[in-house]
């Protein structure tokens, strides 16, 4: 089978990585790529975001089969411009790519179909926001409906912060993303990300994890899009799967089948555990960014055969097998960053990979034959472990390997489970 992969960040490493390994592969392409992608595939020089090129490409390479890794390209149409085309692809249409693409779409289905999920309001210009948030008081969530590269997220402690992050919003610091406003009630418990592969009408539950959002250790400064993360999420109990697979991912499939959208591709749904039990927090149309690569380190089965199931409705029957090793992921970014940073800084050693650590390239790129970062998330130090406490010694080990004097990250990824780990 000949794939293209479509993206060139960690998330997108991980996956080339993990279908390279496949037998029924015979050519993998990556565009735009990066250089660790690029030990896996063969980079081509495409505008991804024209999708007429694309296209091209995949008729004249006679790609058999397109993976479509960030969220820009499903939201923008192009599964639908490649589906036209008679060309399988893994992702949804634009339509179902409102899940991710609108915060108030996906809350709008929850109310619909008793989704449980926190209560809010959309908003399209900021003083009925603010009289709503002053209403509610604090702590409040405050989101731009549209994508904001996973940044236009505040949940504000108090009422000013609240105030100032609508007027963030409205006054563009999020693009168009900020052009509507959804306040919804702050939820109180542990958030999990949880996978599932969908066909449409099939649903394939894969694994579960838990990101590191805010910047700094002890989950302080702004949010990110993501600073860590390790699975499995020893939160997601047994019970608490399936109630997830009952009252969130279930009714999410017949709602987006009934309003004309049928689902494939990956659901990626945040949660929040309450004491009232699973409440979605938000939907994503992709594999998480680091959740990707500590899933793809556990994942036993052949990744090509599951996603090209999801993409042609042939889920029905399919099984992922996963390793019992747990896997964590430490993400090194550039100083400043999720401010303004410095580029093209040099990345002058990195480790050897082995059986249990692999180092996902993100934001990184070759310059005059030198390795050097060029995004705010750069590296991915990823290991496995019997444990999560494994996992994270071995991932910090790891992270001595790598000689880069702009990079930081956080030294406490996995704290929640190394502690349930020790107590």
């Amino acid at each position: 089978m000949k794939v293209l992969l479509i993206g060139s960040g960690g998330r997108e490493h991980a996956l080339a990585w993990k279908v390279a390994q496949s037998p029924k592969l015979t050519a993998l392409y990556a565009a735009p790529g990066n250089p660790g992608i690029a030990e896996e595939a063969t980079i081509v020089g495409l505008d991804t975001e024209d999708h007429s090129a694309v296209l091209d490409f995949c008729r004249q390479q006679a790609i058999d089969f397109v993976v479509v890794g960030p969220e820009a390209p499903l939201v923008a149409g192009l599964a639908d411009v490649l589906r036209a085309a008679k060309i399988p692809v893994f992702g949804p249409s634009a339509a179902a790519a409102q899940l991710e693409g609108s915060k108030g779409f996906t809350k709008d289905l929850c109310a619909r179909y008793g989704i449980p999920t926190g209560a809010y309001q959309r908003f399209t210009t900021a003083e009925p926001a603010k009289a709503y948030v002053r209403e509610q008081g604090a702590p409040i969530v405050i989101k731009a409906d549209g994508l904001a590269a996973g940044k236009g997220v505040t949940v504000a402690t108090t009422l000013d912060e609240a105030l100032a992050a609508i007027d963030d919003c409205f006054a563009g610091a999020f693009g168009a993303a900020g052009a509507e406003v959804v306040v919804e009630a702050y939820l109180d418990g542990e958030e999990a990300s949880f996978f599932c592969l969908c066909d449409g009408k099939t649903v394939l539950p894969l694994g579960s994890a838990q990101d590191h959002k805010r910047v700094g250790d002890g989950d302080t400064g702004p949010n990110t899009g993501g600073m860590g993360a390790y699975s499995p999420a020893p939160v997601m109990t047994e019970e608490m799967v399936e109630r997830t697979m009952r009252e969130i991912i279930e009714p999410t499939v017949r709602g987006m089948a009934e309003s004309g959208h049928p689902f494939t591709g990956v659901f990626f749904a945040g949660l929040m555990i309450t004491e009232k039990g699973p409440e979605l927090i938000e939907y994503n149309v992709r594999f998480g960014d680091p959740e990707c690569q500590v899933l793809m380190m556990r994942l036993k089965s052949d990744l090509l055969p599951l996603l090209y199931a999801a993409a042609t409705g042939t889920l029905d029957g399919m099984k992922a097998e996963w390793r019992d090793e747990a896997a964590l992921t430490v993400v090194m970014a550039s100083r400043g960053y999720p401010g303004t940073y410095e580029k093209n800084t040099p990345i002058s050693a990195l480790p050897e990979a082995s059986a249990t650590t692999k180092v996902f390239h993100a934001g990184t790129a070759m310059r005059d034959g030198r390795l050097v970062a060029t995004g705010g998330r750069v590296l991915n130090v990823t290991a496995t472990g019997r444990s999560v406490g494994d996992a994270k010694k071995a991932a910090y080990a790891a992270l001595q390997g790598v000689s880069w004097e702009n990079g930081f990250y956080r030294a406490d990824i996995g704290w929640r489970a190394v502690a349930r780990e020790t107590t």
